[in-house]
């Protein structure tokens, strides 16, 4: 049997929407190489932030 881990000994990576760390977590087990934010919401804040700079980029000349 193994040891609990400590939530302080897990990887750690800065969110790229608020700028946050976060810690692994074990439904991230698979794909914790493409992670990028901390939560759903964060998610959604990244994706508004790159829709709306595409339809700003398209609107000026």
């Amino acid at each position: 049997m193994s040891k609990m881990r400590r939530k302080a000994d897990l990887p750690q990576k800065i969110c790229a929407a608020c700028g946050r760390p976060f810690a692994w977590r074990k439904k991230w087990a698979r794909d914790w190489e493409q992670v990028k934010t901390c939560s759903d919401r964060c998610k959604g804040d990244l994706r508004r932030k790159a829709s709306g700079v595409a339809l700003a980029g398209g609107v000026r000349s």
